[in-house]
């Protein structure tokens, strides 16, 4: 059973938590769940739309023992791949778009932010904000391309047995971790990975260019190859799909 602190409201379930671990002794994988996120944060400050009582807005904190910093992109990748095979047992299509946004088909159904706490040259803790699109039925924000579960097959989930879902399937990779079959988990990831084969359009500092995707890291780092077999690596922010 997982140690599950649910709230009706808050601002960001990332920063609940965060407050929260000083003045509870919380174990690795306790989740704070709110039924309503009124300022939901993104990926460098952006943020997540998400109506209440509609959706999954959740937190998971991690104590990792021992995990370099240069390493933890494997976190981000033990999550994604939760919420991709969670929803797999729903729909069609999902995807992992680099570094952990899940998609459905070319639209975006979950967002993924993950925030360490890092003493010398390892991760303390790290807090897993998952934000995903379930009952929801209308999108009112700019945000381009955003759909739901409910907007797929339209029918009505139960938004903590998914939770459920995720979290198992998290724990079980986390295990897999920490018993040193990280290579097992990379496979899976790239496997997974939205546009994984053939050339697309992407954009760099420098324009557009039409390249594929090699392989992504252990560290997180994108390797494109471009039509001419150019190998370009490239961190988050540095590139955009298009």
């Amino acid at each position: 059973m997982f140690n599950i602190i649910k709230i009706d409201s808050t601002t960001s379930t990332n920063s609940e938590l965060k407050k929260l671990c000083p003045e509870r002794n919380l174990p690795s994988f306790s989740t704070l769940l709110a039924k309503s996120q009124t300022s939901g944060r993104g990926q460098t400050g952006t943020s997540w739309e998400s109506e209440p009582y509609k959706n999954l807005t959740f937190s998971t904190i991690i104590f990792p023992e021992h995990l370099p910093v240069k390493d933890s992109f494997i976190i981000s990748q033990i999550f994604s791949l939760a919420v991709k095979e969670t929803l797999d047992k729903c729909i069609e299509h999902v995807s992992v778009k680099w570094p952990n946004d899940i998609y459905y088909q070319d639209r975006k159904i979950c967002g993924i932010l993950i925030e360490n706490d890092i003493v010398g040259i390892d991760v303390l803790s790290s807090i897993i904000g998952i934000g995903l699109n379930v009952n929801q039925e209308k999108f009112n924000s700019n945000a381009p391309n955003p759909i739901s579960l409910k907007q797929i097959t339209g029918k009505e989930y139960c938004l903590e047995e998914l939770l459920e879902q995720i979290l198992n399937i998290a724990e079980e990779k986390y295990r897999q971790f920490l018993s040193g079959n990280i290579e097992k988990i990379h496979i899976e990831y790239q496997n997974s990975l939205y546009r994984k084969s053939g050339y697309y359009t992407f954009e760099d500092k420098n324009g557009c260019f039409q390249a594929c995707i090699k392989e992504v890291k252990s560290d997180g780092v994108l390797m494109l190859e471009t039509e001419n077999k150019e190998i370009r690596p490239y961190r988050f922010k540095e590139i955009r799909f298009i």
